[in-house]
């Protein structure tokens, strides 16, 4: 139904992400070709995460990592937005006096001629000062401890007004059946509009058009901008990334690609984010980035997620897109005067390689708060990567107000949309939640509902009763459950509790077992997280990003969906884990199945504790630690059993040095392990073994590039070290260092999704979940005497959901994998003991039931190579 256009895989499109040179004008691209950042997939192979400050270690873990009950209460107090937000006695203008950083010359903006992040502070504060429609917000801190300002623009509301608004938005959602036929509730509603800028810190223009848009707006006297306050409110989010913003750096402080994280939501930048579109319902929100010619405006290619309210969805996206698109050709720019391009529509312009599957980005999470309208824009003129350290000044300066310009004529655009069809906009919203509440079946979208839209865009699910995530026996990990119902609570998923047992498709289930009855408001998310997905493979050639997620499957739970419901229940606001330490007088276990668990035994190993790493892989502690696993159950909520042997390997701290990713540097040090960055730079320049107790290997380090004096330490340290490694670096230094006897080979590239696995047993193996998660998939043959299989794809299959395909050739795809083995360990001969990962157990800190897996990798080489 589209017009064909060049289409590109991911590996080809990669190449496009070379910079174009110093020409004042950036030459046209090929039709149909767009450049983009693909974020932190397998490319981040290449160069190993540096973080090492301690401190920043530990700010983060506070911030972000540290789940547990009183780390939430803490952040409460640090950030009271969470809770003040509706605060029924506070009417608008809720105006608050900034701190305004130093003055920083060393801030990336300045060289663009954008406003620098200290200078944001002074220009919120002179426009409160100015205007009583502006309101602004400190909602969280980033890792590097700057502000995240929340700026709210509207015509000023008694605290009456603003108890109103909060009433009708929670009737919005709550009693949308109601609401859906009050005719005067849209007269009487200000619909909500969220701007997100410079997510990406080196995409940098929308914070600058926020605050050109938001003066504009706060001191027209204009009969349309008052009309549009009286009936909207605005809320922009001046800078999501004020680290990368600074710093230069498409990343925040911690090393993560933002927009990536909204279903995993480990970042605190991300879970205010999260918080804020909860609390504010946006009905429409656009999220400002850069850079692709000509401006690229979402809705998007397929394939479509198929958990939204496509219909309700695709109308008024493709709508604002259009209007978008008018709004940025009247500013006037062309290729020939300004080297700009006429805007790009994927859904209008492109087959495929631009989609909305994933819940990962901002605009593709919004729909599932409310949004009807969700839109990714990236203006066209680079001034990031290469351009910002190779054009000149004046041309970077030419690029970024054209970029100004076009982001500040989107926001115009969509606030103009809003405002003409706000009370559909609003109708629209109520229909989203009416259906999930109703429990209706996944609707399927009329062909050409929209010129285009054809049997390429329909994608539908099937929505189950209700899940269940069992208690007691029935229950894999309690602590993985717990975590899991916080997460989905925290997402306004509801999440009831059975008041006493229940059975449902033939199954009983235990008192206290908790229950996500699909019939609630916002039922899409709920199932975008637990369902096992869907395999894609035949229908699109490539993805953008990821294609296959599931925290049911994922995150280490039992998870069951059930097609029929009748339980005794209670809504709860949070899950119940007391955490708890038997009477008894012997020695104390501890299975390790979640990061909870981990955390627990790492911090009574940083106390000293003398832990016994058994060969089942529980951790036994002596009895005269009572009193430190007390304190352990009490802060993480572990419960610790009576061991039935203390045989095994005696277990210290571990230490590691961990040439990896951003990612895995985040989750290795969440879970509480004393971790060094290394790489190929720092060990060349000398590095004391001494301290290390396991090398992990997954980025940035090559054993090729070390010079005499760096190969002949780390070979001396291999004859007593512990090694674990990940993905094709680890793979390509296994082989170089001459460790386990293995061949690698490597699935098609872009391949990804949860999987089907076995696991025969074992240190690693032993009590893994049943499904894991890759991308650019590897397996392992030709297995040495030595090796052991820990983990293997499965015979059927492997895929669950997600997309892998074969390359051209017809190696690297599913079939070849089949009974593969994915994970292996091994002891070399000259002493290390090293576990290889094929799949991807720290992706993004999302598969959180694979956590497990790579402390036990850790515990075990460590302790079977006695290092202590």
């Amino acid at each position: 139904m589209r017009a064909p256009t060049a289409l590109l895989s991911v590996a080809v499109a990669a190449t496009l992400l070379v910079p174009t040179g110093s020409a004042l004008a950036e030459p046209t691209p090929p039709p149909g070709v767009t450049t983009r950042d693909f974020g932190n997939g397998p490319e981040r192979n290449e160069e190993a995460f540096g973080a090492a400050d301690p401190a920043a270690a530990a700010t983060l873990r506070a911030l972000a990592g540290d789940t547990t009950p009183a780390a939430a209460t803490e952040r409460l107090k640090q950030f009271p937005f969470f809770r003040d937000f509706r605060d029924k006695e506070r009417g608008y203008p809720r105006q608050t006096r900034l701190p305004v950083p130093a003055e920083n010359p060393a801030d990336a903006s300045i060289k663009l001629g954008l406003t620098p992040y200290h200078a944001i502070a002074g220009k919120l504060n002179a426009l409160q000062a100015r205007s009583n429609r502006v309101s602004v917000e400190i909602i969280t801190k980033t890792v590097q401890g700057r502000d995240l300002y929340l700026v709210t623009v509207t015509a000023p509301e008694s605290k009456q007004q603003a108890r109103e608004q909060d009433a009708i938005r929670d009737r919005i959602e709550n009693d949308s059946a109601k609401a859906a036929k009050d005719r005067k509730l849209p007269g009487r509603y200000k619909a909500p509009i969220f701007v997100n800028n410079n997510i990406h810190g080196n995409e940098w223009e929308g914070t600058d058009a926020a605050l050109r848009v938001i003066e504009e707006l706060a001191t027209s006297d204009d009969k349309k901008i008052v009309d549009l306050l009286n009936r909207t409110r605005l809320y922009f989010n001046v800078t999501a990334n004020p680290d990368g913003r600074f710093g230069n750096t498409r990343a925040n402080g911690s090393g993560f690609d933002m927009n990536r994280d909204f279903i995993t939501a480990s970042q605190p930048e991300v879970q205010a984010m999260r918080q804020v579109m909860i609390d504010t319902q946006p009905v429409a929100m656009i999220d400002l980035h850069g850079y692709v010619n000509g401006t690229l405006i979402e809705p998007t290619t397929p394939p479509h997620g198929a958990n939204y309210e496509y219909d309700l969805f695709i109308k008024n996206t493709y709508a604002n897109g259009l209007a978008m698109e008018q709004a940025v050709l009247g500013l006037g720019y062309t290729p020939e005067k300004d080297g700009v391009n006429p805007p790009q529509i994927p859904f209008r312009d492109d087959a495929e390689g631009w989609d909305d599957w994933p819940p990962i980005f901002t605009p593709q999470y919004a729909p599932f708060q409310g949004a009807v309208a969700s839109h990714t824009i990236e203006f066209p003129m680079r001034v990031n990567n290469a351009d910002y350290n190779n054009l000149p000044v004046a041309e970077l300066q030419r690029r970024a107000r054209i970029n100004t310009d076009i982001a500040a004529a989107v926001m115009r655009a969509t606030y103009t949309f809003v405002q003409d069809r706000h009370d559909q906009l609003i109708a629209d919203q109520i229909e989203t939640f009416r259906r999930g509440a109703a429990g209706e079946a996944s609707k399927q979208v009329p062909l050409d509902i929209v010129p285009g839209f054809g049997p390429e865009d329909v994608y539908n699910t099937t929505f189950p009763r209700a899940y269940v995530i069992p208690a007691g026996e029935g229950q894999r990990s309690a602590t993985a459950a717990a975590r899991l119902v916080d997460h989905l609570i925290a997402n306004d998923v509801r999440v009831e509790k059975a008041k006493r047992a229940f059975s449902a498709n033939g199954k009983r289930y235990a008192e206290g077992s908790y229950i996500v009855d699909m019939h609630q408001p916002k039922r899409g998310l709920a199932n975008v997280m637990l369902e096992a997905g869907a395999d894609i493979t035949p229908r699109v050639d490539s993805m953008y990003d990821i294609s296959g997620w599931s925290h049911a499957l994922l995150w280490g739970a039992t998870v069951d969906s059930v097609s029929s419901l009748r339980a005794d229940t209670k809504e709860v606001d949070k899950a119940d884990l007391d955490g708890t330490v038997p009477w008894t007088s012997r020695a104390l276990s501890l299975r390790v199945t979640d990061g909870r668990e981990i955390q627990a035994l790492n911090d009574l190993l940083g106390q000293g504790v003398q832990v016994t790493w058994a060969d089942d892989g529980t951790a036994v502690i002596p009895a005269s630690a009572r009193r430190q696993a007390e304190g352990a159950a009490r802060k993480y909520g572990v419960d610790f059993g009576q061991a039935s042997s203390a045989t095994g390997a005696k277990l210290g701290q571990v230490r590691v040095a961990a040439a990896v990713s951003a990612d895995e540097l985040f989750t290795l040090r969440e879970l509480g392990f004393q971790v060094t960055p290394v790489s190929t730079a720092v060990l060349n320049a000398g590095f004391d073994w001494s301290t290390t107790d396991v090398l992990f290997v997954s980025s940035g380090l090559s054993y090729a590039q070390l010079n005499a004096d760096a190969k002949a330490a780390l070979d001396a340290y291999l004859t007593t070290g512990g090694v674990v490694t990940r993905g094709s670096t680890g793979s390509t230094f296994n082989g170089a260092a001459g460790l386990l006897t293995v061949t690698p080979v490597a699935g098609r590239g872009d391949a990804n999704g949860v999987v089907k696995v076995t696991s025969p047993g074992g240190p690693v193996g032993g009590d893994a979940p049943a499904n894991s998660f890759v991308y650019s998939p590897r397996w392992f043959t030709g297995l040495g005497p030595e090796v052991r299989v820990e983990q293997a794809y499965a015979t059927d299959g492997p895929l669950v959901s997600g997309h892998w395909r074969a390359n051209a050739n017809g190696t690297g795809g599913q079939d070849a994998a089949r009974g593969q083995a994915a994970v292996v360990s091994g002891r070399d001969e000259r002493g290390a003991a090293v576990v290889m990962f094929g799949t991807e157990p720290m992706f993004r800190n999302h598969p959180k039931g694979l956590f497990a897996q790579v402390a036990k990798a850790l515990y075990w080489s460590s302790s079977a190579a006695d290092v202590k």
